[in-house]
This record gives structure tokens, C-alpha cells and sequence, in this order.
């Protein structure tokens, strides 16, 4: 049995205070549903943990831009069916209310949600070579049983896969991860907040040691006419994607005049190409344009074998998901 002390932070300076510089030794928890598990299986074994539940983050607030800031603490129910959310980012509450369980969702956070590790059954397995969990390693997944793997973004020594159903639609949604810590607050736009895993997978995000999430901040541009969430899986509920798709539309009758694509569930984070986006805008919202811009979204998706299926399935995802949306 290992030793952990405990102890509830006080502020968020306090916190990443008692969080020190040593990333290996200490833990943030909040809802704890993906840390404790990994506790559990001896995936991560920090020596200290920080409860930041107490912290003043927990408000939905509006911006004096116009947009939204979800506080890092408040829980992905309460959030989904917040009034504001509801109304003006359905994309995102319906995101939000695909994952996990209802049971999951009242208990996990919005920051530990952003935060939450690969379901790679290998990086699961301490038994198992895994460079994400052990640098240097190897990756198992390259030649293992690779069905939920990545198929873009990926490198040899990764082809792990982001679980997050919420970050996938805030990729969409352009959002800012606000965090705070030691060195003072700073903002993180989302597409540059998760990390590819190059030759470094066990480094995820762009937080620097001791920095908390203190809030997620939404554009004014909410999308919330044209708008859909696909989420393609094994079963109705309970369970991770195999592909997923954030697809939003602002349309002058049948015109493109804006057009966001985030793919969840093919890359090491939620994958998102605005250069491309951007090719479509003026042009008309048609299947055939939609087939196109799938096309592009997916140039160099490799399969790595039991994960082949996944490119036909994407590209078909991307059609399918921006059809519904048009159609709304």
C-alpha cells in the first residue's frame, strides 16, 4: 500500500503551492473518476493530493465580450444542463451528455475532464510497454490490439487516443482554457492546450507543473442553429467513441458563411484543421462539398490494422454529422 497525505487547498495560489515543481509526487483532484482508477491501477502513484473542490470555480459566468466562462470545478451535469449552456452552445451540452454515465457525469469536473488520460488498454496494463506512462518503453499499441487508436497526429512512439467528448466540441467552439499558478494566470486556446505526442507522449498538455484550470472560456459565436454532435460507439451509453464529430454551420440560406469540424477519438486531441475549414467558406452546404472537406480532414490517416475501419467510418462521420446539422 503506498503512503498519501491529503490535504484541501485553500486557494488556487495555495494549491499550486502545495504542488511543488515535482509533477510525479502530486495530484490535483477534483471529481477524481479518471484519477483514482489510475490510482487503482497503480498507473499513476502520486504521493500527495491536492483537493481543489473547495475552490471558488465552480460559477458559470458571462464575459463582457459576450461569451461564457465554465468554471474548472463545477460538474459536466451541471453544466450540460445549465439554462445558458443549453440555449447558446447546444453543441457543447450535447457533447457533454454523451460521455461516460449519468452517474460519471454529476461527479467529474470540467477541468478533470480536459485533463482526463488515454483509455489505451496498454497504458492501463503496468505489465506492458508504454511510452506514455514510461518513456523510453515502446509502444505495445503499434502491434497490439489497436481498435480505438489514433489514425491521424499519431507518431511511432504513440498512437494513443483523447477520450474527452467535451473537448472535442470546445475545439469546435474555439474555446480558452484559462489556468492559474505560480508564475500568474495566462490563457491556452484550446487547439494548442492538448499536445501530439511526437516523441514525447508522456507530455499531454501545455500546463506547466503546479498550474490549475480555473475556467474554460466561449466565444460569443455559439452555432447554436446549426449544430451536431456524432458520436459513433459499440453501445448507446457508457461508452468510449470509436470516431466522434463536432460539426457547426452558420448558413445565408444555402451558403457557407462559417463551418467548424472537430473529430474526436482518431488523434492523440481532438483534431481540427480551421485551414481547411476555411476552403469551404462561400461555398454551398451540399453533400458533395461535404464529402470533400471530409476528404481533406483525413489526408494521411494511417491504420495501424484492428483500427483500419476507422477512415472509411470518419470520413462518412464528417458527411453525416455536418447533414444533420444543415438539416436542423
Amino acid at each position: 500500500m503506498n503512503n498519501i497525505s491529503y490535504n484541501r487547498a485553500e486557494s488556487v495560489k495555495n494549491a499550486s503551492e502545495q504542488f511543488g515543481t515535482d509533477k510525479e509526487m502530486s495530484r490535483f483532484i477534483g471529481g477524481g473518476t479518471n484519477l483514482l482508477d489510475l490510482m487503482k491501477y497503480r498507473v499513476e502513484n502520486p504521493e500527495h493530493l491536492i483537493d481543489i473542490n473547495h475552490l471558488d470555480l465552480s460559477e458559470v459566468e458571462n464575459t463582457d465580450s459576450g461569451g461564457l466562462i465554465l468554471g474548472a470545478t463545477r460538474t459536466n451535469a451541471d453544466t450540460a444542463y445549465h439554462e445558458e449552456v443549453e440555449k447558446r452552445y447546444p453543441l457543447l451540452s450535447e457533447a457533454m451528455l454523451s460521455a461516460a454515465s449519468a452517474q460519471l457525469r454529476n461527479m467529474a469536473t470540467n477541468g478533470g475532464n480536459l485533463l482526463q488520460r488515454t483509455r489505451c488498454f496498454y497504458f492501463y496494463d503496468t505489465a506492458t510497454p508504454c511510452n506514455k506512462r514510461e518513456p523510453g518503453s515502446g509502444c505495445s499499441a503499434l502491434e497490439g490490439f489497436n481498435r480505438l487508436h489514433a489514425i491521424l497526429g499519431e507518431s511511432e512512439h504513440c498512437i494513443a487516443t483523447h477520450p474527452s467528448d467535451m473537448a472535442v466540441a470546445l475545439a469546435a467552439l474555439n474555446a480558452t482554457v484559462h489556468v492559474d499558478g505560480t508564475s500568474g494566470k495566462r490563457s491556452i486556446p484550446i487547439l494548442e492546450f492538448h499536445r501530439l505526442p511526437g516523441d514525447t507522449p508522456h507530455i499531454e498538455t501545455s500546463l506547466e507543473p503546479g498550474e490549475i484550470i480555473t475556467g474554460i472560456e466561449l466565444p460569443e459565436k455559439g452555432f447554436a442553429k446549426n449544430y451536431h454532435y456524432l458520436k459513433v460507439r459499440d453501445r448507446p451509453s457508457y461508452a468510449f467513441a470509436l470516431v466522434s464529430v463536432a460539426a457547426a454551420l452558420e448558413l445565408d440560406n444555402n451558403t457557407i458563411k462559417d463551418i467548424r469540424v472537430a473529430l474526436g477519438a482518431v488523434a492523440h486531441k481532438p483534431w481540427r484543421e480551421p485551414s481547411v475549414e476555411k476552403e469551404f467558406i462561400g461555398e454551398d452546404a451540399t453533400i458533395g462539398n461535404f464529402e470533400k472537406l471530409a476528404a481533406k480532414l483525413t489526408e494521411g490517416a494511417t491504420g495501424y490494422g484492428d483500427n483500419d475501419f476507422k477512415i472509411p467510418l470518419i470520413k462518412k462521420s464528417i458527411v453525416r454529422a455536418l447533414t444533420e446539422a444543415m438539416n436542423k
